[in-house]
């Protein structure tokens, strides 16, 4: 009987070392804290001021594309209807109940005044008029500007105590993965995501993508602790989230920067993992763990990370034209 060829979970790491660069400086849902999230004014301003990567999450729609939405709901604090209304709290129709014609005739390009959301991000400025872009708008996008050198880490919104949230995990998975392959971005992407399952499926499917597993360990909020998130792991059977991460076969661990120790850093690192903190906003907070090791980090203000980096003499990412 034939072989055929597969690559190991070692071959994907060093696949994925050779790839990134020494820092990985990843613009959060594009760059959220400048421009409205997740849209292509977002991706747009994150290419503009130079990174390494975007980072920015899937949803599937009635109608089977895939589009990019942090919710799998339409959320009221950045959601206007045709008619200018702002959506009723506290969430909108599912993105799984409606087809991309129909998301289309909502305006997602600003926040809903004087709400908590708002008032953490004032640097974001509005751009009326701005639309849901699916995934394959996104890679379009990039491939315009000639950012041939720019990489993407794709989480999969799904959340498996919600399941009729979102479509299952196997017709996510694939359906992303069929974007990914049509845009030739196989080499380009990582997929990370909090719900493992997504990630398993994934490493089945296309054994030379780079899964990224996210954890979050704050009180009364740690996927670390519940095997429906993780695939069936548990930290109570690894000690520690660098552990479980290695024992998912995942390349990568994102934890939430409230969690990450120095020590934390290095076991993963020893372990073979690179460790990308996610959503890290305070330049003091991006320097300590920049001091620590860490192998990029996740922000919604990639001019602000810039800024550190440069300070710290470290090399940035070039802008896109």
């Amino acid at each position: 009987r034939r072989m055929t060829h597969r690559p190991t979970v070692l071959a994907v790491a060093l696949a994925f070392c050779a790839v990134a660069s020494a820092f990985d400086l990843q613009g959060h849902r594009g760059a959220r804290g400048l421009r409205p999230e997740n849209t292509l004014p977002a991706f747009q301003q994150a290419l503009a001021l130079g990174v390494d990567t975007i980072e920015t999450d899937v949803g599937i729609t009635a109608d089977g594309v895939v589009v990019i939405s942090h919710d799998p709901f339409l959320n009221p604090a950045i959601t206007r209807d045709a008619a200018g209304q702002w959506l009723a709290a506290p969430r909108g129709p599912l993105i799984r109940s409606l087809t991309l014609a129909q998301l289309q005739t909502y305006d997602l390009g600003r926040l809903q005044p004087d709400t908590p959301y708002a008032k953490s991000l004032p640097e974001q400025q509005a751009v009326d008029g701005t639309h849901m872009p699916t995934l394959a708008q996104l890679f379009d996008l990039v491939k315009a500007r000639g950012a041939t050198q720019v990489r993407f880490n794709i989480e999969t919104k799904i959340n498996p105590t919600q399941p009729d949230g979102t479509v299952g995990p196997e017709a996510m998975t694939q359906a992303l993965l069929k974007v990914v392959r049509e845009a030739g971005m196989t080499g380009r992407v990582t997929i990370q995501s909090f719900d493992w399952r997504t990630l398993k499926l994934m490493q089945k499917l296309e054994p030379a993508i780079p899964t990224v597993c996210l954890t979050v360990q704050a009180p009364g909020n740690d996927n670390t602790k519940d095997g429906n998130w993780t695939a069936g792991l548990k930290i109570a059977d690894h000690g520690r989230a660098p552990k479980m991460a290695k024992a998912a076969g995942c390349a990568a661990w994102s934890p939430n920067q409230g969690a990450v120790t120095e020590a934390l850093v290095k076991e993963a690192q020893s372990l073979g993992l690179k460790v990308v903190p996610w959503t890290v906003n305070d330049p003091a907070v991006m320097d300590r763990l920049i001091g620590w090791g860490v192998d990029g980090l996740i922000s919604d203000y990639p001019d602000h990370l810039r800024a550190v980096m440069a300070k710290r003499g470290m090399v940035l990412p070039a802008a896109a034209k």
